[in-house]
């Protein structure tokens, strides 16, 4: 059998017409995001006046209120489906960014943040459960893979205009930018209220008396091919999507003294990048082990990171602002890799009614890395310990490639995207 990836074309073709729906409004929906994520520790920072350190602290408290919630929600996508679960978040996610826009005190910044914590904690496990629910087989992970380019051409071309758009000396621009972030939420809203009413997210539950595997949380994370990847998931969480909001911004305004429309550049370099190689990149490893991607992003993260420490030997020229440029297309590659396979890796482990908890799990240690990676780089870059930041962040890409290696060996070929196999479990 020919293991040839289709194209672009075949792929849409072969889609549900709920997966074209969800697809179709993918970057309308995350624009709004694209706007204010590039900016939201600047804003903290110099617009409102807060501490860089503190000013991390209440960035990571999204992943804190995230990670109390996203249990919780898992079980509940399990029992009332997707669709309820995301119209919650998403609601959340609205009234969060309105009351962030015109957060001039700490604690007001601190309620906003839970707000938007409670969406992706709730969101993260129920918007995968919902994918998986609708697209089966091995156009799951060409999915994924689609969905996060999709997801990112939003986020670019929302950080391109709020670079051209912001302005530290101007708050209204800021203010602006987050009230935008919420009227974006409507897009999902419209969607799962309107043409996809009927779209639920539910499995059957199924016949009592029969052994489906471990149904707690506990059982479930114990279990070595879940525990393993786990800890993949948090550590590429840390050293990858927790510095990008925090620690990347900081470093490149504070060490490297780029501006902020360079900063805006980076994202739609992001961007650019992830567009322009995610659907090749699915292509090339179709039918190949999904854990040694994950090591070759490992590697090719390292080189980001490496280019990026560079930039603080030469801050506030063209040099500086060509390293931050490039650190961000050679991030890009390497998240090419990593996010068709762990989603996938994840929702071909799990069985088809406790889907809500493994995408909870897979979800806690996305904000578990989220925590600690804002809160880390915030007083290591306050304190002016910029080499020991970019060497954690580097030790950090190292043991990506190691734990993927070990996740190795404890699943099966099936669920590691090479083949067939009779067995619908991890091997533990």
């Amino acid at each position: 059998m020919s293991t040839r990836a289709p194209g672009l074309r075949s792929f849409w073709a072969e889609l549900p017409t709920a997966g074209r729906w969800l697809l179709s409004t993918v970057a309308i929906q995350t624009l709004g995001r694209g706007l204010t994520l590039p900016f939201t520790i600047i804003y903290l920072h110099e617009v409102r006046g807060f501490e860089l350190g503190l000013s991390g602290s209440l960035l990571a408290l999204i992943a804190v209120v995230a990670l109390l919630v996203t249990m919780p929600g898992g079980t509940l996508t399990d029992r009332y489906g997707a669709r309820v679960m995301i119209l919650i978040g998403t609601s959340s996610m609205m009234v969060g960014n309105v009351v962030l826009a015109y957060a001039t005190h700490p604690a007001v910044a601190a309620v906003a943040f839970a707000l938007i914590g409670v969406n992706f904690g709730i969101v993260w496990p129920a918007f995968n459960a919902l994918i998986a629910s609708v697209v089966t087989g091995e156009l799951r992970q060409r999915y994924f893979g689609v969905n996060f380019a999709l997801v990112n051409l939003g986020i670019g071309l929302g950080g391109v205009i709020g670079g051209f758009f912001v302005d530290v000396s101007r708050p209204e621009t800021f203010t602006i930018i987050f009230l935008a972030d919420a009227a974006s939420m409507l897009v999902p809203m419209g969607l799962l209220l309107g043409p996809l009413r009927h779209v639920h997210g539910r499995a059957e539950q199924p016949e009592e008396g029969v052994d489906h595997g471990p149904a707690t949380y506990l059982a479930i994370l114990l279990q070595p091919s879940v525990l393993w990847l786990t800890l993949l998931t948090f550590l590429a969480m840390f050293v990858g999507y927790g510095q990008l909001e925090a620690g990347f911004p900081a470093f490149a305004r504070e060490v490297a003294e780029v501006s902020t429309r360079t900063i805006g550049f980076a994202f739609a370099v992001n961007t650019a990048v992830i567009v322009g190689l995610q659907f090749w990149m699915l292509n090339k490893i179709t039918g190949r082990r999904r854990t040694r991607a994950i090591v070759v992003m490992a590697g090719v993260w390292v080189v980001a990171w490496a280019i990026l420490g560079a930039t603080g030997l030469v801050p506030g020229g063209a040099a500086a602002v060509i390293g931050v440029l490039l650190f961000m297309a050679v991030f890009a590659f390497g998240e090419t890799l990593l996010q068709p396979t762990v989603p996938a890796i994840t929702n071909d482990l799990a069985p088809d009614h406790l889907r809500g908890r493994y995408n909870a799990i897979s979800a806690a240690a996305f904000q578990a890395g989220t925590i600690a990676g804002p809160v880390v780089a915030g007083l290591l870059l306050q304190h002016h310990l910029e080499g020991v930041y970019v060497g954690l962040i580097l030790v950090g890409c190292l043991a990506i490639a190691g734990l993927a290696l070990v996740l190795e060996r404890r699943i099966t070929p099936e669920v590691n995207g090479v083949g067939k196999t009779t067995e619908t479990a991890a091997v533990n």
